[in-house]
């Protein structure tokens, strides 16, 4: 099979590979039918992750179908079409009780980062009945495309944040995470979303999908002044920050208000600041980590249920054999996500 592995130099290669096997009795193989690019794939090739190991298949967003599954599989079988969650977990030891899965003491983020992931023919995914949702009939692979990684990671950051109704919510970066933050910010009752991006296009897509309701350009206004005007001099009740950028970790906790929650769903490249005498007296609640993916089933439900939608997030295809195209495509402010669907022929 074709897939595309990473090198420690920082670059790319499509290889040809044996097909996995079940190597553990709760593994499952699918077959991918759509995987995507994520921007964690790019931190991974610019060696800022240290936990990832060269040479391994990248990708962890994908959909597909089950094509064999071990002996202890209970809730899956071959055919069933399925959604996979970036992170791997048993479900069984403390963390995962707690629900912290990406914090499994026998997985978290495996796929793509430690074991070969899905920008491949064929997957193997550990922890099958946990790792993977069956999808119904009415929810295609274009509509599930998204559920285990991007809108886990927006649902995430909107349940950090601790919304009540008639909330406030600040979303920093209008990116994919970052609108998928805003759609599950408004499903969880927030009164007002607002839009903060450098990007006029990026704010012009959160305004045409109707997730937010004032847009702001940190490039073209104060936003910390913005936000207290519309706020009336308050800031906002949660701020959800999925930029990463240079200065957007400073700007998260200067927009909220006192006594507010800021969730940091973002990955950084660098350290950031925690400047505790300046934030003195706003005693704010930070929240941060990696998407701890557990609501999938109900996400698959959601949009089963035509409450909320991704679909507007795939701008431009690839198929496997021209993945590498992708990533290029991917970098171009212009567009959102990359769909891979599988070899042509």
């Amino acid at each position: 099979m074709k897939a595309l592995i990473w090198h420690k130099n920082g670059t790319t290669e499509i290889v040809e590979k044996e097909i996995p096997e079940i190597k553990d009795e709760r593994d499952a193989i699918v077959k991918v039918q759509l995987s995507s690019i994520c921007t964690s794939d790019l931190h991974i090739i610019h060696g800022a992750v240290p936990r990832a190991i060269p040479e391994t298949v990248l990708g962890h967003e994908f959909v597909g179908e089950i094509v064999k599954t071990g002996s202890a599989v209970k809730n899956l079988k071959s055919g069933d079409r399925v959604a996979a969650n970036c992170e791997t977990f048993c479900g069984e030891c403390f963390f995962c009780k707690k629900g912290f899965i990406n914090n499994c003491e026998k997985g978290g983020w495996e796929l793509g980062c430690r074991i070969d992931g899905c920008q491949a023919e064929y997957v193997r995914v550990p922890f099958a009945d946990t790792g993977l949702t069956k999808l119904p009939e009415n929810v295609s692979y274009e509509n599930a495309l998204f559920i285990g990684d991007i809108l886990s990671s927006g649902y995430f950051g909107a349940e950090m944040c601790e919304i009540q109704k008639g909330d406030t919510i600040a979303v920093i970066g209008a990116g994919p995470v970052g609108l998928c933050a805003m759609m599950c910010a408004k499903y969880s009752g927030a009164n007002c979303v607002i839009a903060i991006d450098v990007d006029d296009s990026r704010l012009e897509i959160a305004k045409k999908e109707n997730l937010a309701d004032y847009f702001i350009n940190p490039d073209k206004t104060d936003v910390e002044k913005e936000v207290k005007n519309l706020t009336h001099n308050r800031g906002a009740d949660g701020v959800i920050e999925c930029a990463g950028g240079k200065n957007t970790f400073e700007m998260s906790w200067k927009i909220a208000r006192p006594n507010a929650i800021v969730g940091v769903v973002a990955m950084y490249e660098e350290n950031q600041i925690l400047p505790l005498p300046e934030m003195y007296g706003k005693n704010l609640t930070f929240k941060t980590g990696g998407v701890d993916a557990i609501h999938c089933k109900k996400l698959v439900d959601l949009i089963s249920e035509g409450k909320i939608s991704t679909d507007f997030l795939i701008t431009h295809k690839v198929s496997l054999e021209n993945i590498q195209k992708g990533y290029e495509i991917f970098q171009d402010k212009n567009c959102l996500k990359v769909a891979v669907t599988p070899c042509e022929g």
